[in-house]
């Protein structure tokens, strides 16, 4: 009884507060205040005369129309938390075998900054063997068996870069524009631009993996300065798919439809006495949660998919792991998601123990990977959703091509450091091209030599193939326009088919 009490509970308190002094000084701050503050550090309210918002006070996740026709219609982004090694997986570098041992030159140190890496290095061979796969003759390792499978899928973007060398700020960078904290990622900026298409599913997803969440936290799904009906609602591939979805003990779902209306009355009375597009955000994540309640743990349960798809995936029915993620990303997107993002910590092979090594943690991580990438990749393809869904593969970062010696001593394992300069990410499907490589580094894998790409790069190139300007889809925020890429980025559009 006193759980039922609690939900209407709720929405009496939220009225009662109206009346109290408290609420009369908010009131007087709001109306003087407020306007002052307005008036110094610019409007935030969205859809304004003149404003280019794509905020709908009214239905804020209602389907929109991007500028031009998309290639893509959604996005399956996974990121491998940690920067795994490109010297290991697609960049093959023979000469770098030759320098194994040697010290590493003074060239490739001076006036350069590394994480851990203190005086002199050695250079590191590649620990894994290499070949060419498919018709487009593309280099994998022996660590990726399964991908080598699929390799005229996939484009391979050999010399991406990034000025940041930590892992928190460039995670950040690659998920939000920004090394720093506050800004929207791109699965909230995708879903301010394009809506969802499913009313009972959020528009944007993510699913992790790996024990640990990324080093930048939350903040890589978050809304930032977006509404926050905008961020990522994460989900659980094993127990409940979502924390507290469920209605309390003696609540049946008509009393649960009830206490909404209720407290959505006091929120709708609240936006219009004050006019915060986040008590709107809040009405409807009341709703959609309430929607969400039956779609969910439907689109959720992998337990009735067929077992050639188990077998395919290497899922693990009712247990936390990438590949039941993998299979629920391909759900997902089938059922109409915007953006489904992947991701699985545990990629940062420094050699400082075994299962940071690269010749031994590293196997480890792609073996639990591989095969559930693959699957995705074909599973899209034969239910026909590859040339609809954008796969993008990827780290925060590279490895360096010389070992680690932290602190100037050599590492217990064999391990690199963060390496900012180069490194390799893929993708396929969503209108770009099939068996090609883009981009080239040196002899050693140290520089970008070619086809350089910027994480804002990455990102206009994202949103070019949903159908947006980078440039055009912004959001006004302290009295400017913000976009993803901030004041940067290029479509690489010799990737685009």
């Amino acid at each position: 009884m006193s759980k039922r009490k609690n939900i209407f509970t709720e929405a009496l308190e939220a009225k009662f507060q109206e009346q109290t002094r408290r609420n009369f000084l908010k009131e007087s701050f709001m109306g003087l205040g407020g306007l002052a503050l307005g008036g110094l550090l610019g409007s935030c309210e969205t859809g304004s005369k003149g404003s280019s918002s794509l905020f709908d006070t009214g239905n804020p996740l209602m389907a929109k129309a991007p500028h031009f026709a998309p290639k893509a219609r959604s996005v399956i982004y996974i990121h491998m938390a940690g920067a795994p090694s490109q010297l290991e997986l697609f960049d093959y570098k023979p000469e770098l075998q030759k320098l194994n041992g040697l010290d590493c030159p003074q060239s490739l140190l001076e006036g350069k900054k590394f994480a851990f890496i203190r005086g002199v290095p050695k250079m590191l061979g590649p620990q894994a063997k290499f070949s060419q796969h498919g018709e487009s003759g593309a280099w994998i390792s022996n660590y990726l068996p399964h991908l080598q499978s699929v390799a005229d899928e996939i484009t391979f973007l050999k010399s991406v870069t990034t000025d940041q060398f930590n892992h928190a700020p460039a995670q950040l960078l690659m998920q939000t524009g920004s090394a720093r904290l506050g800004r929207p990622s791109m699965g909230s900026w995708v879903t301010y631009g394009l809506g969802t298409e499913n009313a009972d599913l959020p528009g944007f997803v993510v699913l992790t993996s790996g024990g640990a969440n990324p080093d930048a936290g939350k903040s890589v799904w978050g809304s930032g300065f977006l509404p926050s009906v905008y961020q990522g609602v994460q989900c659980r591939s094993a127990g409940d798919p979502i924390l507290f979805l469920n209605d309390p003990e003696g609540v049946n779902r008509d009393l649960r439809r009830a206490s909404i209306d209720a407290i959505n009355k006091v929120n709708q009375h609240q936006f219009e006495e004050y006019g915060d597009p986040e008590t709107l955000s809040r009405i409807s994540q009341y709703e959609m949660a309430y929607r969400m309640q039956i779609s969910v743990p439907e689109v959720m349960n992998i337990n009735d998919e067929p077992e050639y798809i188990h077998e395919m995936y290497g899922t693990q029915p009712g247990k936390a792991a990438f590949a039941n993620n993998a299979l629920l990303a391909r759900k997902l997107v089938e059922k109409g998601v915007r953006f489904v993002q992947l991701f699985d910590w545990g990629w940062d092979t420094h050699g400082t123990s075994l299962d940071g090594s690269i010749d031994v943690g590293l196997i480890n991580k792609c073996r639990q990977s591989d095969k559930a990438v693959t699957a995705l990749l074909l599973d899209l393809k034969q239910r026909g959703l590859l040339d609809e869904t954008l796969v993008v593969w990827g780290g925060e970062f590279g490895r360096t091509p010389m070992a680690e010696n932290r602190e100037g001593k050599p590492n217990a394992f064999k391990g690199r450091d963060h390496h900012a300069e180069a490194f390799t990410m893929w993708m396929a499907g969503g209108g770009i091209k099939k068996g090609y490589t883009y981009g080239e580094t040196d002899e050693i894998g140290y520089s970008a030599i070619s086809g350089k790409i910027t994480p804002h790069d990455i990102q206009a190139t994202i949103l070019n193939q949903l159908g947006f300007d980078h440039e055009k889809l912004t959001y006004e925020f302290q009295g400017r326009p913000f976009r993803l890429t901030d004041v940067e980025g290029n479509v690489v559009r010799e990737i685009l088919g």
